[in-house]
């Protein structure tokens, strides 16, 4: 994915709100319903786009049902819960997981902040809430896990990120 276009965009209008919607991974297929992919794909656009310069991200739905829909195109999806509604249980994909990552620390009317993975495997964004504390998403996609240093106001915390997970520091 390149992201370049957004941010030239964010850069060339500053004043407007680049909002992301309707997002979604298409050609449902329920057996990869807990395909870890499903929510490295929200974690890589979310990242990015908020890194350059996207200040709101939502999906197209939150909620489908067990074959994608419904949808009047037929172009059934993925979503972050599907419910089978014949039995009436919900099932929640890792996307769903994955977005709880900006949508739980992340509060209304944070800053995005400058931030840099200082591993090239690592993907990471960073905001400062209103309550003053920052709030740090690191995702590593791949099979290895990664050390790596948070660094704030010339402090450092050794940590590691596991192979193939996203996490949320939040540093007061």
């Amino acid at each position: 994915m390149n992201f370049e276009n957004e941010r030239r965009v964010a850069e060339t209008f500053p004043n407007k709100h680049l909002i992301f919607t309707e997002g979604c991974p298409e050609q449902f297929d329920i057996k990869k319903i807990g395909d870890w992919s499903l929510g490295e794909k929200y974690g890589t656009s979310m990242i990015n786009d908020f890194n350059a310069g996207t200040v709101a991200w939502t999906d197209w739905n939150v909620l489908l049902d067990e074959q994608g829909g419904p949808n009047h195109v037929g172009n059934f999806c993925f979503a972050p819960i599907h419910a089978d509604t014949k039995s009436g249980n919900l099932m929640y994909t890792n996307s769903y997981y994955y977005i709880g990552h900006f949508s739980k620390f992340i509060h209304p009317g944070a800053k995005r902040i400058i931030s840099a993975a200082s591993r090239d495997m690592l993907l990471s964004t960073a905001f400062i809430n209103p309550d003053g504390k920052v709030a740090v998403v690191v995702m590593n996609k791949t099979d290895k896990d990664i050390e790596y240093f948070l660094w704030i106001k010339g402090k450092a915390a050794k940590t590691t990120s596991p192979a193939h997970s996203i996490e949320t520091l939040v540093v007061e």
